[in-house]
């Protein structure tokens, strides 16, 4: 990590500790209750938390928003209030949020934990070898990792059907190539944490041996990334998390990472050690969401908002209603 991020870090974290003021130097407000009327479905029976005040969060993709809401949604008809955090900017904010105890819990990567948060270089191949690395090295920092789900939201590169066939691009190994034969060709559409991380651009560029010319990476906002590599015009290639909705919806190629570089980002509950302990059901009710919580299953989801235009908050309710977690009224 820079300095520059350390200290960003080290703001944010300051930010959260005021939280409850409704101080926001990182995105987080003070928050607002969930007020659906909500009760135990398959989950929650008995509603073990009654009594209970917890605080979920997240980071401010969609994704992480629909996750955050589930959570949120299945404390409250387990009996607790809830307070709404989600929508936080950037990783490290929503994760010292948790940390802090500035909120009791959210769905967090086991990728980016071992790479950005516990500063790892290289990622362990095995999915839950992964999460079980993650779950032992986190103690120590007042945080406990409950199981995770087989949704994995790695990083990939793509590109529009056109350009994969004019460049011949299916393997991250062929950018490698066409940075080397054609340079002016290799751009790339991204978000600016791409771009430092090392599970990101840096790593990727050393994994698979290229220097991308100075200028071809062009950051934007992740959302208009899809957008832009469909259309062809700004960007040969686009950073994408794999299960969002918009790849299938626009037709975008996902090149394959033939050198195996992208750590395994399973989605799992990161949860503040000390309401855990005071709390300990939240893991039963966590733990069938999870395992029903696949790649697929994201990214059908993600474009209920992203492509749909639907309510993030709606769509992980209307989920947990049809699944029958939980039900309504």
């Amino acid at each position: 990590m820079r300095l520059s991020r350390v200290r960003a870090a080290a703001a944010c974290a300051s930010a959260l500790l005021l939280a409850a003021a409704g101080l926001s130097g990182c995105g987080l407000t003070s928050g607002s209750p969930l007020a659906d009327s909500v009760r135990p479905g398959s989950i929650g029976k008995g509603r073990p938390l009654a009594g209970a005040r917890l605080t979920v969060t997240s980071k401010e993709f969609t994704e992480q928003i629909i996750l955050g809401q589930i959570m949120g949604l299945v404390f409250k008809a387990a009996g607790a209030e809830v307070l709404d955090r989600t929508n936080i900017q950037g990783s490290i904010g929503a994760r010292e949020a948790v940390k802090s105890g500035a909120a009791d819990g959210m769905y967090e990567y086991t990728g980016t934990a071992w790479i950005t948060y516990l500063g790892h270089t290289r990622p362990i191949v095995d999915p839950y070898e992964q999460w079980k690395a993650v779950r032992d090295e986190d103690r120590r920092h007042g945080i406990t990792w409950l199981p995770a789900a087989p949704l994995d939201n790695t990083y990939a590169l793509v590109a529009n059907q056109a350009h994969a066939q004019k460049y011949r691009l299916r393997t991250l190994s062929d950018v490698a190539r066409l940075v080397k034969e054609d340079p002016g060709a290799a751009t790339i559409c991204g978000g600016s944490e791409f771009a430092v991380r090392e599970d990101g651009l840096p790593g990727v560029a050393k994994t698979y041996g290229f220097v991308l010319p100075r200028g071809n990476y062009k950051k934007m906002d992740d959302g208009v990334v899809y957008t832009q590599v469909a259309k062809g015009a700004a960007c040969t290639l686009g950073v994408a998390a794999t299960t969002d909705g918009r790849i299938p919806e626009l037709k975008l190629k996902v090149l394959e990472d033939d050198r195996h570089f992208f750590p395994n980002y399973n989605a799992a509950p990161e949860m503040n050690s000390a309401a855990m302990e005071k709390y300990p059901a939240i893991a039963g009710l966590l733990a069938p969401i999870s395992k029903r919580l696949t790649g697929a299953e994201a990214q059908r989801l993600n474009a209920r908002v992203d492509v749909g235009g639907e309510d993030p908050h709606e769509v992980a309710k209307d989920w947990l209603v049809r699944e029958g977690f939980i039900r309504e009224g």
